[in-house]
């Protein structure tokens, strides 16, 4: 396995990508410099501090904390040049300009230390022609980072190589990306705009173009080609707001100018459309200008008509027969499509049919295998499935001859015929491009596994596609013990694993019994115990939903009884006498915070959310929340020159009074359900790799049980100063007053209720205190109406 560390990374350009490349590297905790010209006036750093302090206002927020955007090192062309050579990486991601970046390689090249590999983040120049301009001694080391916006959300990063690109290099780079940063890596060949936006801007144009032959509206379009499609929520137009529409016109012009009809069939459909052009004119760029095929006017959304090159009222729906349709299987669903006499139900087979046809006439130029196609279009345009999944899953060979018999009939974007080994051979034999084998790559006519590096090691259970027959965690290792709501089980007999059923992993009684129970096998049996599902999130929080048959026959003593229990469990998690590690991706709200802060350790995706929301529906945390804000502002003020144990519980306080949730793994922790002693991983599909690793390593280094302790309160004075803050806030009308009631409960629990401030309290004493609150709660009107709001409709009511 390579030695190849990369310590430090350079960044060339503060534009869009380049600050929130830099950002994401902050995020991963990769020291960076980030380069750009010399400001003409003020400080020579001017464009670089500029680009650094604008990633603070951005949404979504490229940084884990945006106050961490000053972790960021600026500098410029002109004086610091010299840090190059402290640099182990190398990212341009400069204006996509030939000229430009060939002239600024030769201006970096003598500054770059003599292991460094360098990477152009261009979104579809050709990397050869790149490679060619540097010297002899570097090229090797040169090769293509193609990042997707916003960095830190997309999972994608192509690599493209050169013919000169050393492979180890590559390897290395692979490493770095997928491991440090988080990302899923796909190689592509160095052709026009790679694989992804080869196939995804190609495919927007295609969508455009059969828009203006059905007739359709773009609200119509976004509302049949987002979730229900199974892509994008944001769905076409939206998502070409979000990207910039200057920037899809760069993408389509590389398109135009890059290829020609000889080397691409479709040539004729990557002409600009007219309303992008028109978009254009009229500098209405998307939602950088506020405006673009959307715009919103107070509360109103419009979209653009080109007849009047204005804009009228959208929100207009599909017809609901086509949704009932795309929840077909996928065989029923693409015959029911094709045979649809709407234009709506037309217009859906004709993209899914373009999709196809591109893909399987590209693929031998663009990809090694169909997997690169398919992982492409899911981790960089947001696919449930890519496009030779889809046709897969639908059947291959019937697929195959309706897009055929469209390509005969003239229907079709292009006349090119779909390749041979689409009907004959290896592929119509399996009945698909991704067998167990692997998948086809129609260069060598044979399917191929994945690549393996040494780094994939660490994904146990990585992303597959579908037809690869890879048994998926719900099957894996040894079960131990299974219900309708827990699966405990192992990989390696040192180590238990409880996964979470239920919907949105909710903790239910059941659920609770299911932890209660895989605490006393590990204690048995294992080294540890590790909470993991191999899907999100985490946990949504407690299932109210399974209280309320005992609420209405027993009244709210079945609730204590419920919390009681609940409480119990997370009090046997945090003082088992085997390390529970908690690994987090996505939600952790409510209880499932609850639970992960009752672990001995947590192991947390960076995109995971963690926060005590259970004002949203009027009531308090009672499953230990509460009592461990007051135990670990004790514990802070204790270990702090600043004794002043009251402003340790007000952050605490605030925490969980507003329902704050952290928007990321590193704001989690700010939060302070997070310590600093648990471990953020960048890549998901590495979080139980490094769990179970961590888990054994507590347990070999004589992991104990904290000892029980009580610690002191904030007491009734405590309280009386919060909600001092809070009457302001109720009478300024920032609050309601069902709002003001559930804070003072929340307060009244944090501070130890009507003591002096001081006295000393157990565990025990403050989760009794919670189920008071949790239970006067349960039964108030304005709370119950809170609770039937959110189970009827989704979403939070305030009262």
């Amino acid at each position: 396995m390579s030695k190849f560390r990369i310590k430090k990374v350079a960044v060339l350009g503060a534009g869009v990508m380049g600050a929130q490349i830099a950002a994401h590297l902050v995020n991963v905790r990769v020291p960076v410099v980030l380069f750009d010209l010399p400001a003409k006036e003020g400080p020579k750093n001017g464009i670089a501090l500029k680009a650094i302090e604008g990633l603070k206002k951005l949404k979504p927020s490229p940084l884990g904390v945006a106050d961490e955007a000053t972790l960021i090192q600026p500098a410029n062309y002109e004086e610091h040049l010299g840090l190059l050579a402290g640099c182990d990486l190398v990212i341009e991601a400069i204006a996509e300009r030939m000229d430009w970046k060939l002239d600024l390689y030769a201006r970096i090249a003598p500054h770059l230390a003599a292991h460094s590999i360098v990477a152009s983040n261009t979104s579809g120049l050709s990397i050869t022609k790149m490679g060619e301009a540097l010297p002899a001694a570097v090229a090797p080391r040169f090769c293509g980072i193609h990042f997707f916006n916003p960095p830190r959300y997309m999972h994608l990063v192509e690599l493209i190589p050169t013919p000169a690109t050393d492979a180890q290099v590559l390897d290395d780079l692979e490493t770095f990306v997928t491991s440090a940063l988080g990302k899923g890596v796909v190689r592509a060949k160095d052709t026009p705009n790679f694989i992804a936006n080869r196939i995804g801007v190609a495919g927007m144009l295609g969508t455009i173009k059969e828009v203006e032959n059905h007739g359709l509206t773009y609200d119509v379009v976004d509302d049949l080609t987002g979730k229900k499609l199974g892509r994008a929520s944001s769905g076409t137009f939206r998502t070409a707001d979000v990207v910039g529409l200057d920037t899809m016109a760069h993408v389509i012009k590389t398109l135009q100018d890059t290829l020609t009809a000889e080397t691409d069939p479709f040539y004729t459909s990557f002409a600009t459309p007219p309303a992008l052009k028109a978009l254009l004119e009229l500098g209405n760029l998307g939602q950088k200008t506020k405006a673009g095929f959307y715009k919103k006017v107070g509360r109103d959304v419009l979209r653009f008509e080109l007849e009047s090159r204005d804009y009228v009222p959208a929100g207009q729906k599909a017809d609901a027969v086509y949704e009932r349709m795309l929840k077909k299987p996928a065989a029923q669903r693409l015959k029911l499509l094709r045979e649809a006499e709407g234009a709506e139900g037309r217009f859906l087979w004709a993209i899914l049919r373009n999709s196809f046809h591109y893909a399987a006439v590209h693929l031998a130029s663009i990809a090694e295998t169909a997997r690169d196609v398919d992982f492409a279009m899911r981790w960089g345009f947001g696919m449930r499935q890519g496009p030779f999944e889809l046709w897969q899953e639908a059947g291959w060979l019937q697929v195959a001859r309706w897009v055929q018999e469209d390509i005969d009939a003239g229907k079709a974007l292009s006349k090119a015929p779909l390749p041979q080994w689409v009907f004959e051979g290896p592929v119509a034999q399996a009945g698909g491009v991704h067998t167990p084998e692997g998948s086809f790559n129609p260069t060598t006519g044979r399917f191929e596994p994945p690549r393996r590096l040494p780094v994939h090691a660490r994904q146990l259970f990585p992303e597959g596609v579908l037809g690869d027959g890879k048994p998926g965690f719900a099957q894996a290792g040894t079960t131990v013990h299974e219900d309708a709501s827990v699966r405990l089980w192992t990989l390696d007999h040192e180590v238990l694993i409880a996964s979470i059923k239920t919907k949105m992993h909710a903790i239910s009684p059941e659920v609770a019994e299911g932890l209660t129970r895989a605490v006393e096998l590990a204690e048995q049996d294992y080294q540890g115990l590790v909470v993991w599902s191999g899907d999100e999130p985490f946990s949504a929080g407690a299932d109210l939903q399974s209280m309320l048959p005992a609420f209405m026959a027993v009244g709210v003593a079945a609730i204590e009884d419920a919390e009681g229990f609940l409480q119990q469990t997370m009090l046997r998690l945090r003082y088992a006498s085997v390390p529970v590690v908690s690994a987090i991706r996505g939600l952790a709200l409510g209880g499932g915070c609850e639970l992960a802060i009752h672990s001995a350790r947590r192991v947390v995706a960076m995109e995971s959310y963690i926060g005590l929301v259970e004002v949203g529906v009027g009531l308090v945390p009672g499953a230990g929340g509460l009592t461990y804000i007051a135990r670990r502002a004790a514990e802070n003020a204790a270990t702090s020159t600043d004794k002043d144990l009251l402003k340790f519980v007000t952050e605490g306080f605030t925490a969980a009074a507003m329902a704050k949730v952290g928007t990321s793994a590193l704001e989690s922790r700010k939060l302070g359900y997070l310590l600093e002693s648990d471990i953020v991983v960048p890549h998901k599909d590495e979080l139980l790799y490094v769990a179970l690793a961590e888990a054994r390593a507590m347990a070999n280094a004589g992991w104990r049980p904290p000892l029980k302790r009580q610690f002191p309160v904030a007491g009734r004075n405590g309280r009386a100063t919060i909600l001092g803050q809070l009457v302001n806030m109720r009478d300024g009308g920032f609050i309601s007053q069902h709002d003001f009631h559930i804070a003072g409960l929340i307060a009244g629990v944090v501070t130890g209720g009507d003591v002096d401030a001081g006295t000393l309290v157990d565990e025990d004493y403050l989760m009794a205190l919670e189920r008071q609150a949790f239970c006067a709660l349960i039964v108030h009107p304005k709370t119950q109406e809170r609770i039937l709001g959110l189970l009827n409709t989704g979403k939070p009511l305030r009262n």
